[in-house]
């Protein structure tokens, strides 16, 4: 099980300003369509770019409706031990369901 944020809880950090990190773990096609400003690391190369990923601060991860960023978390968490990965729960579909509609 990962730890996970709601939507909710993204925009309030987003409205707040909070220091925290995003990154995207769907493939380059699917950013280019849609998405909410994050990193794009697709998930094939996330244990290789693990190096762009924050160990000091919050890193919220998202895909399209979760599946693939929490398992992103499970395998960075498992190789390098980060303790501060969090699932953005059900994804950029949630996200467009929930918060912007525009999207």
């Amino acid at each position: 099980m990962v730890k996970e944020v709601t939507v909710q809880e993204l925009k309030a950090m987003r409205d707040e300003n909070k220091d925290f990190q995003l990154i995207d773990v769907r493939e380059e096609f699917e950013y280019e369509t849609v998405n909410i400003q994050g990193e794009l690391i697709p998930l094939g190369n996330i244990l290789l770019e693990s190096d762009k990923i924050a160990k000091d601060k919050q890193v919220v991860i998202h895909c399209r409706s979760g599946a693939r960023s929490a398992a992103a978390i499970m395998q960075l968490e498992q190789q390098f031990g980060f303790t501060n990965l969090y699932n953005l729960k059900g994804g950029i579909l949630a996200w467009m369901a929930e918060v912007d509609t525009s999207l």
